[in-house]
Order: C-alpha cells, then sequence, then structure tokens
C-alpha cells in the first residue's frame, strides 16, 4: 500500500525499538514497522522508521508517544533551571513534603532541579484569599532574571505564593521576564497549575520549565527533518492523560509529556480488551526497558492527579495511572552480594543490547534467557535490523554471570533469570489490582510490546488471571493507541468554596468559562472529530481533611449557555464519591470545594479493529512451521511452531507452541490454548 493524504501514523520511540503503525482510513488499509532505537538521538529512528513506511510526503497526520521527557528528568538531562520565587519560598522544591527516600533511616539525599543559587527571591505577596498585600517589585524582577542569565540558567520558573487565588503579580513578573530572557522557555505557575498546593505546584512548573529546551529542541528537530521530507500534515503528541495535543502546546506544556508513549499503549489496549468483549483488563507492556502496567475497570482507564517521576520529581497534572518497573527484554540479570538472583533494573537498552546482538555487552539478559530457552528464533529476531541471533554467546554468558555463582547449569540459570522476571512482573499486576481491592481471576491481561507475549503463560497461572489476550500487532501497539487516540485537554482551578450557601450562578459561570476555554484548544489542535465532550470534576472534602476525593458532576453546558449546577446536585455527587471510596459520610460536618477540573475531549473518528483480522488465505496448514524443542519446567518439549498472522479466526493451538510474527513471539505454555477470535487477537486461556 502507498500512503496518501488520508494516512494517520502513529509512532512510539521506546527504549529499544521505535514503532510504527500507519492507518488509513479511506481504504482501510495499514501496515507497520518496527525499526531499532537510538538512545540520545531519538529522531534518527522516528525518521527510520517513517522511511519503512515509504517515507512521510504523502502522510495526513503523525501522532508521536515520546519518550524524550520521561528519559530527561530520570537521567537529569535537562535545561539549567533559575528560579524566581516570594520571597522566604527559595526552599520548597528542596523541602518537599518533608519525606525521605527511604522509609527507614536517616541515609539517602536529594538534589533539587535547580541549585541553590538559581533560585533567587523577590519581595511580593498574595493572600491564601486573593488579595495582594504586596505588589511585586518591578526592578528586583528585573534584577533577578538578569542576574539568572548571567549564571547560565536556560530556562526559568516564576512561582508566586498563592498565586493560584490571584495571578496578577505573577503575570506582571512574567511580563517582565519575557522580556528580558532570550527565548521562551518560561513556564508560570498560574498558567500552569492554578491550584492549592505550594509544593505540587512548584515542582509541576520548575519541571516544567526544566524540560522545555529538550522537548523543544527535540520537536524542532523532527519538524525540520519532516519538512525536508515534504510532509504537509498535522504533527501532534500524545499527552500522559491518553490524550492529543499539538506541537506547539508541546512546547510550552512539555511536562504533559511525561509519560506518553506507556499512555498510548494504555489507549490501545483498553480499547482492543473492550472490542474484544473485556470491559475489565489488566494492561501488560513489556519492551527493551521497562515493564509497565495499568487497570482497566469497566472499561475506563484509571487516572491519577499527579504522578512521581523519581523521588521529589512531582508532576501533578492528569495522568493515566502506569505502574512501572525496569523488567524488559533488556534487562541484566545478575548475583547480588548477597548471593540472590536479580533481573533489572539496569537495562542494555538497544544499543549494545542483548549478549545474542552482538554488538559488545557481554552481560545477559531476559531476552538471551528466552533465546537460549528456544522460546524465541534466532534466525527471526523482530524488528528485522539483525540476520541472526548469536545464541552461544547468550548461553555463555548466562553460565559465566548467573550459572557459575549459583550453581546452575545454563539451561537452569536461564530459567531461573526467566523465573525471577516472571515473579517481578506478576508482583507489579498484583500491586494494581489485588492490592486495590480487586480480583484478578475478573480480568483479562492484555500483553503487548515486543516481549509481553513471552510471559503470558506465567502471568496467568501466578496472578490466578481470568485469561490474556494478545493483540494482533503486540509489538507496535502503543503506536496503533497513537492512531486512535482522542484529542484532550485538561485544565484545572481552585476555588476554595463552602457547599452549604453554595453560589451556584457563580459556579456555573465559572464552569462555563472553563469549558469554553477547554474546548477552543481542542479545536485549535486541528485533528479531525466527531464531537467534543466535556467533563466537569470537583475535588472535595469535609472541612479540616487533608486529603480530597474526586467528585465527577453530572452535568453539561447546555445550548443556552448555562450548566444548571446546584447546590443539591453537588452534594449528592459529593456523597456517592465519598461513600464510594470510604463507605461511609461523616454527617454534621461542612463540606467544601477546593478544585474544578476540566476536561475537554475530542472524540476521533473510531478505528474499525476488525480491518486488522486475519484475510481469506489464512488457514491452520498456511500458518504451521514445524515443531522446534523449547524448555518448559526444567525438561525440553517439543512446541509446535506457527506463522501467527496466517492463523485464521476460530483457530484453536493448545500449548506448548510458538507463534512467530515480525514484531513480536507469543509463547504458549502447556496446558493453555490460545483462540484467534474475530479481530485477530489471541485469547489464551487455560485447556
Amino acid at each position: 500500500m502507498t500512503a496518501h493524504g488520508s494516512a494517520i501514523v502513529g509512532v512510539d520511540v521506546g527504549g529499544t525499538f521505535t514503532d510504527l503503525f500507519l492507518f488509513d482510513p479511506a481504504t482501510g488499509a495499514f501496515r507497520t514497522a518496527k525499526v531499532p532505537s537510538h538512545r540520545g538521538d531519538e529522531a534518527l529512528g522516528f525518521l527510520a522508521g517513517l522511511n519503512a513506511l515509504g517515507g512521510a510526503a504523502g502522510m495526513g497526520a503523525i501522532v508521536h508517544g515520546t519518550t524524550v521527557g520521561t528519559n530527561a528528568l530520570l537521567e537529569r538531562k535537562g535545561a539549567r533551571l533559575g528560579v524566581i520565587t516570594t520571597q522566604g519560598f527559595r526552599d520548597v522544591l528542596e523541602m518537599r513534603r518533608r519525606d525521605r527516600r527511604h522509609t527507614w533511616g536517616l541515609w539517602g539525599d536529594f538534589t533539587p532541579i535547580a541549585d541553590r543559587d538559581l533560585r533567587l527571591e523577590v519581595p511580593e505577596r498574595t493572600l491564601a484569599d486573593g488579595t495582594i498585600r504586596t505588589a511585586v517589585d518591578a526592578e528586583a524582577v528585573r534584577a533577578a532574571a538578569r542576574e539568572l542569565l548571567a549564571r547560565g540558567a536556560e530556562a526559568c520558573a516564576i512561582v508566586f505564593i498563592n498565586s493560584y487565588a490571584n495571578p496578577e503579580n505573577e503575570r506582571v513578573a512574567a511580563e517582565i521576564v519575557r522580556g528580558l530572557w532570550p527565548n521562551p522557555h518560561v513556564s508560570v505557575s498560574s498558567e500552569i497549575l492554578p491550584e492549592i498546593r505550594e509544593f505540587e505546584r512548584a515542582s509541576t512548573t520548575a519541571l516544567n520549565a526544566y524540560l522545555q529546551p529538550v522537548v523543544a529542541s527535540y520537536l524542532g528537530k523532527l519538524e525540520a527533518a519532516l519538512t525536508e521530507e515534504r510532509f504537509a500534515g498535522r504533527f501532534h503528541i500524545v499527552q500522559s492523560n491518553g490524550g492529543i495535543m499539538s506541537t506547539e502546546r508541546a512546547r510550552r506544556m512539555p511536562v504533559r509529556t511525561a509519560l506518553s508513549g506507556p499512555a498510548a499503549g494504555v489507549i490501545a489496549a483498553a480499547a482492543i480488551a473492550r472490542a474484544a468483549g473485556f470491559e475489565n483488563a489488566i494492561t501488560c507492556d513489556l519492551g527493551g526497558t521497562s515493564f509497565d502496567v495499568s487497570l482497566v475497570v469497566g472499561g475506563r482507564m484509571e487516572l491519577a492527579a499527579q504522578a512521581t517521576i523519581d523521588f521529589g520529581l512531582v508532576i501533578r497534572s492528569p495522568m493515566i495511572e502506569i505502574t512501572t518497573i525496569g523488567a524488559g527484554g533488556g534487562s541484566i540479570a545478575h548475583v547480588d552480594r548477597g548471593g540472590l538472583l536479580q533481573v533489572g533494573p539496569e537495562s542494555a537498552g538497544s544499543r549494545p543490547g542483548p549478549v545474542c546482538y552482538g554488538q559488545g555487552n557481554d552481560r545477559p539478559t531476559l531476552t538471551d534467557a528466552n533465546l537460549v530457552l528456544g522460546r524465541i528464533n534466532a534466525e527471526r529476531p523482530i524488528g528485522g535490523a539483525l540476520a541472526r541471533l548469536d545464541v552461544e554467546a547468550a548461553r555463555d554468558a548466562i553460565a559465566r554471570h548467573v550459572g557459575a555463582p549459583l550453581g546452575l547449569d545454563p539451561l537452569a540459570a536461564a530459567e531461573a533469570i526467566v523465573r525471577v522476571a516472571n515473579a517481578r512482573m506478576a508482583g507489579a499486576i498484583r500491586l494494581v489490582s489485588i492490592e486495590r481491592g480487586h480480583d484478578p481471576a475478573r480480568f483479562v491481561a492484555v500483553t503487548f510490546g515486543g516481549g509481553g507475549a513471552l510471559h503470558v503463560g506465567a502471568l496467568i497461572r501466578e496472578v490466578g488471571l481470568r485469561a490474556a489476550l494478545v493483540p494482533r500487532f503486540p509489538g507496535v501497539t502503543s503506536a496503533l493507541g497513537c492512531v486512535i487516540a482522542d484529542v484532550r485537554h485538561d485544565q484545572v482551578q481552585t476555588l476554595n468554596l463552602a457547599l452549604d450557601g453554595l453560589d451556584a450562578a457563580a459556579l456555573d459561570r465559572r464552569m462555563v468559562a472553563e469549558a469554553a476555554a477547554a474546548r477552543a484548544v481542542v479545536e485549535a489542535a486541528g485533528l479531525p472529530v466527531e464531537r467534543i465532550e466535556v467533563l466537569f470534576e470537583l475535588d472535595m472534602h469535609y472541612q479540616g481533611q487533608t486529603h480530597t476525593v474526586g467528585v465527577p458532576v453530572p452535568v453539561a453546558v447546555r445550548p443556552c449557555g448555562t450548566t444548571g449546577v446546584t447546590e443539591g446536585i453537588v452534594r449528592e455527587a459529593f456523597e456517592a464519591a465519598y461513600r464510594a471510596a470510604f463507605s461511609r459520610l461523616l454527617p454534621g460536618l461542612p463540606v467544601r470545594i477546593v478544585t474544578l477540573r476540566t476536561a475537554a475531549i475530542g472524540r476521533r473518528p473510531p478505528l474499525d479493529l476488525a480491518a486488522l483480522a486475519p484475510g481469506e488465505g489464512a488457514s491452520m496448514q498456511a500458518a504451521a512451521r514445524g515443531t522446534r524443542p523449547v524448555f518448559f519446567d526444567g525438561a525440553w518439549r517439543d512446541a509446535a511452531i506457527f506463522s501467527r498472522l496466517d492463523l485464521p479466526v476460530g483457530a484453536a493451538v493448545p500449548g506448548p507452541a510458538i507463534l512467530e510474527q515480525p514484531d513480536a513471539t507469543v509463547v504458549v505454555d502447556p496446558g493453555l490454548v490460545a483462540r484467534v477470535d474475530r479481530f485477530g487477537n489471541l485469547i489464551i486461556e487455560r485447556a
């Protein structure tokens, strides 16, 4: 198929591979591609993938899930950051919530992303009710900006106390700083997060400024390359909340891309599970460097109000709740000083990659263990970048680094590596299910990523899952998520109102104004949507409580320009949400509305997943590839080998079996059976 102006391409840049999914809604045709990532210059893998699909020139839209921001935070490779704040508040980023890196003991340290000599104070003061007690000192702001520039600051964050209640002092300071600053990398807390909680607002604003030069440079490089390739379509970025935003907005708010890539995978997995008839799913994305887990309940993804990317690096912005552990295909296996076998969190990534890649690494990885056990075909490595994998080198590395220290032969050592990795993955699944009161037996695991389908059997057994679902193209599922993601914009505003005697008319005006502003952002994105939905949620609590409960408000902006919100509607919604969270109410205590959250969602035209189903030429005979020995539970077993994409709808494959495809390998353990549903998914369950 040749791409043309209607084609939409999803691009997910991971730590090991860059995955692409192209869909042409005009014809229903699709293509996939998987190429090695280039750590440190992710744009190279991005462009190589587009070229593998025929080039960017005729594509209508590109939607990109990126980990550039996440990597910059984890590796502390953001901008040299300056902060201008209220007198007496320069150490908010360092004090945090007075938490500790390690729960037990007084050891462990933390270095803020802005050095103390780059955190400067100016005279100003806004009270909690919005009253300006002290207007900002304009000359002090000018002096602070010049001093930060002289000290080498590349980006600036402006964070004044209580600016969520009245942004006037910040607005004045921002105008002054932007007039002096040599680039657009100036973040203002009342623009990034006009919400109560000084540390979270300061942290989110500072991290936004810290990422602005990194993300802007990356996007600029991509856009310049796309222009050279004569790309004339729209280029968008996936946000951490599962929606899409324009690249212009991503430059202004890069902090909202912190979990961009993993979020795209959850979007696709949730849609695939829902289409297949599973409302409850646990999404399991096993890539080259990490294992990402998320919960889908009743067909809805779980959103968190904030996330901690690393200790002390808190981002308060709506994000799909994702739990990540360092257990990917490239995770390095080693025996620690206590004689215990560990897998990860250190990863070999794409360069040098696992030992079997032959690119200089001599320490065994999870991929090497699966190869030695016969689960991966050495002659058909995924991604197509290598002609074959070096089984002998992988076996020698396992024997030297794991087998010898533990007194195991290479096969037993390889199996031990896989079992340890499986146990870590099972632990992550329990964390998001059992520990939150959900029974895994009611959930299907949607396993994807290049390595997810290698471990489905162990996850079903160890966690007690109902079944596992392997998407048609597991290795490029996150890229598919980029294609089907809706356009979304979230905004927040602290109100701090008493519910008793609520001025419902004033609240209604605020909600209508917030809805109009959010809709405008979605409309400006320029992607076709079928409709725009606006959702309202209030953060509320009983007076005296510290934490809040998210309360969805069942109202919408009506044609007459009002929502019809009343005190009674809000009270009923609060009591339902509070009872659901805590199983009881606290009668007699006054209730407060703390914050209004508004989400505008532009619903994209749905992609019919049946388009991915096997064609008429699929059959068991066409798919059969003979047998080969595979190591299961301490013994070699003859496993049937199939070309997964040639299996017809309704096919049933009992284990032990290996199903191979260009972007992934599926292992069907003994005692399990895999069936092909009408979308081409594999449903794997107990025989």
